[in-house]
């Protein structure tokens, strides 16, 4: 079958097959699971080369780690070192013990249960992500955590591979190249962040001139695969290279564009890759060894599903999120075909048992879609909260200022208005403090200010003012940039929690805003200031001086926040600034008082 006939019978099985499962609720991976093993070598045997397919496809979670990168900013990147090396490193480690003794009690060698537990260990990246980016659950603690764990696991892979020559029987191995491999593997990743850095922003800004939509999409599937390519020739992970391509451009005003036009390869490739593993599945070893193969499989998901609820709720997770973390992955991961095909050909494991063990980690792939489904069905009113209610119906009144967020905030901006007669609408998220302050007498909506549906029912684009007091960071953040993208013309007033939230305002194109803590500071600073001899108009000058100059500071601040050491050294260059200020302003008030 030629190429054509074959990307024919993809789409096909594809357009058939999905959309029913869709419809049942089992969801698209399943479907396209199903699809790959009706068409593979042991349904109808209409694709034949699935190894060479299966590489192909890979494509797809490399641009999913793309996609997955240009959402996580350095910043947010570095908050989640602790989940990755404290949960990551759990999982792994207790997932990999237990199944490993679980391997030495069904008669293994150490050696080969050691390989077959850290194997097994491993989840989907692909399969994990998609799903939860499928039930919008990606940016849930759940989510977050499976995404810090798939990272963890993504970083393992080389030491994971380089332990295999150690365990080998096989005498002539040559371990003498181990340290050029380690150098050029870590030369490698700092040449692709180094370079990232320097290279990529400037580039894009050039393809962009041209003008040219197809242009800036093939520079962008260049840096994909460049980076993935890079990283293979190192012996990395080709996922870790495209997630770090993505983080580089995440801070990057091409982030939105560059999204948008890798989704659509993103999602065919995947579905491909998905189709291949099923096709990939050797049913013949099923049909040999039915019960083995569904007793593997079983305790696989069941040892893997309990140890990470145990390690989530170590780590603070309410049992709902942990609950839901194990589910999402409690399969086999791709890394398994990889780390087992090597450990077979240093004679670590037999044939036999890396051909069961692939079957079993395929068919953990087939049967995960039906924990959520068991989750959704039998589990979730059994310890899920109770879900909140639905959003009000907004009517759009044309009323000049919207409040996003009533709490403490966003009450005073309202009390103020409605003191002069001065009509608002007002949105919160929170159901509870909705009915608190619905107590007192007050009308305001229970919405979320970050969907664009509620703002436009509201009326925002009308609106003279919106006035973002959204007291959480993240949704705070996407909802200026929503106004920036959707309502440029309507003025923003926003609350800033602290400085880095005023930096992170900035970036979304947020000018005015208001640090909640900084106003009443400088006012008790300057009652200080009194209650210590200095005269009233004296200390308000000293505070207005450093108002001003701190205000300048925040703003060439602005420029470098994500670098610490740039960061500190203004910080200093600033205070001295302040310093020769008052200094100066000492002397010509000492000179005033003399003359």
């Amino acid at each position: 079958m030629n190429y054509l006939s074959q990307t024919l019978l993809f789409l096909t099985a594809a357009v058939v097959v999905v959309p029913l499962f869709r419809r049942l609720g089992l969801g698209a991976v399943l479907g396209y699971l199903i699809a790959g093993v009706i068409i593979g070598p042991w349904g109808l045997k209409l694709i034949g080369n699935v190894d060479a397919i299966l590489h192909l496809s890979e494509l797809g979670v490399i641009l999913l780690l793309f996609v997955i990168g240009l959402e996580l900013q350095p910043s947010r990147l570095w908050v989640l070192r602790r989940p990755v090396f404290g949960l990551g490193a759990a999982q792994v480690a207790l997932s990999g013990l237990a199944l490993g003794a679980a391997g030495m009690w069904l008669g293994l060698s150490w050696k080969a249960a050691l390989v077959a537990g850290l194997g097994l260990a491993m989840s989907s990246t692909a399969f994990v992500l998609q799903t939860l980016a499928e039930r919008e659950e990606l940016t849930a603690r759940h989510g977050r955590d499976a995404f810090a764990i798939l990272l963890f696991q993504d970083l393992s892979v080389i030491p994971l591979l380089a332990l295999l020559p150690l365990l080998t029987p096989i005498r002539e191995v040559d371990n003498s190249n181990d340290l050029v491999d380690a150098a050029r593997a870590i030369g490698t990743v700092l040449a692709v962040v180094i370079g990232g850095r320097h290279l990529l922003r400037p580039t894009f800004k050039i393809v962009a001139r041209s003008g040219s939509r197809e242009l800036f999409t093939a520079a962008a599937l260049l840096v994909v695969i460049g980076n993935a390519a890079l990283m293979e020739w190192a012996g990395l992970s080709m996922s870790l290279g495209a997630f770090l391509a993505g983080v580089l451009l995440a801070d990057s005003e091409y982030r939105h564009e560059l999204e948008a036009n890798i989704e659509p390869f993103k999602g065919l490739l995947l579905g491909l890759f998905f189709m291949a593993v099923g096709m990939s599945a050797n049913l013949g070893v099923v049909r040999h060894h039915p019960l083995g193969i569904l007793a593997i499989t079983l305790g696989l998901m069941l040892i893997k599903t309990l140890i990470l609820i145990v390690v989530a709720r170590i780590s603070g997770a309410n049992r709902d999120s942990a609950v839901k973390l194990g589910f999402a992955m409690a399969q086999g991961g791709e890394f398994a075909f990889v780390l087992f095909g090597v450990a077979e050909q240093f004679k670590i494991l037999s044939s036999n048992l890396a051909d069961v063990l692939v079957v079993a980690v395929t068919a953990s792939m087939l049967l995960a879609p039906f924990l959520f489904i068991a989750y959704d069905k039998l589990l979730a009113r059994m310890i899920s909260k109770p879900a909140a209610p639905e959003f009000d119906a907004i009517q759009d009144d044309g009323r000049p200022v919207i409040i996003a967020g009533f709490g403490r905030f966003g009450q005073i901006v309202a009390r103020v208005l409605a003191t002069h007669h001065i009509p608002f609408t007002a949105l919160e998220k929170s159901p509870q403090q909705v009915d608190f302050v619905r107590r007192f007498g007050n009308q305001l909506y229970y919405g979320d200010a970050s969907r664009l549906d509620l703002l436009e029912a509201a009326g925002v684009g009308r609106a003279r003012l919106f006035v973002l007091a959204i007291d959480d960071v993240e949704a705070s953040i996407k909802t200026a940039e929503l106004m920036r993208r959707h309502f440029p013309q309507v003025p923003v007033l926003a609350r800033a929690r602290n400085r880095f939230h005023a930096y992170k305002l900035l970036d979304a194109g947020v000018q005015t805003f208001y640090r909640e803590t900084f106003g009443s500071s400088l006012d008790m600073a300057r009652d200080v200031l009194v209650g210590l001899g200095f005269e009233s108009a004296h200390a308000r000058r000293i505070i207005r001086t450093f108002r001003k100059a701190d205000l300048a500071l925040l703003e060439r601040q602005h420029a470098v926040y994500q670098d610490e050491n740039l960061l500190i050294q203004t910080s200093q260059q600033a205070m001295e600034e302040l310093k020769h200020l008052f200094e100066t302003d000492a002397a010509a008030q000492e000179n005033d008082s003399k003359n």
